[in-house]
């Protein structure tokens, strides 16, 4: 890959970032409160984010059908698409415990690194939990 393409796939990866932490934003996946409220049936529950949800699974949906079909990204890059389909315990234990730290703490990955540039203590509290967990992965992983 030439340097000018090189700069140009980090420029639209930037800009394509940006976007996704606006979008975050707007739809309220960056305030805890609004998250735990629609993960709270019992409580005063707020369904909106069923339809941020709703849309992020359909323009993922359209984009795992596209990018199926090439071979290449839209900058030339390689695919990497997903190729393992089984649930295994790992799998299972690592979505109990992002679903665990997502109501507990009313964030998840992409709103926490999103809300960190805010500056909110819980965020910044939450990334260092979240990268805890993947350097204990990482050590655990390697002694398999």
């Amino acid at each position: 890959m030439s340097q000018n393409s090189s700069v140009f796939s980090n420029v639209s990866e930037y800009l394509i970032g940006v976007l996704f932490g606006l979008g975050l934003m707007v739809s309220g996946m960056t305030n805890p409160a609004k998250i735990t409220a629609f993960l709270d049936l019992a409580g005063p529950w707020d369904p909106s984010l069923i339809f941020v949800m709703g849309g992020a699974v359909l323009v993922g949906l359209i984009a795992f059908y596209l990018a199926k079909k090439r071979t290449e990204s839209f900058l030339g890059g390689a695919m990497h698409i997903p190729t393992r389909r089984d649930i295994d315990r790992p799998l299972i234990i690592g979505s109990a415990l992002f679903g665990v730290g997502w109501g507990l703490a009313g964030f998840c990955p992409g709103p926490a690194l999103v809300s960190l540039g805010t500056g909110e203590l819980k965020a910044v509290v939450f990334v260092i939990a979240m990268l805890a967990g993947m350097v204990l992965f990482d050590v655990l992983g390697q002694k398999k």
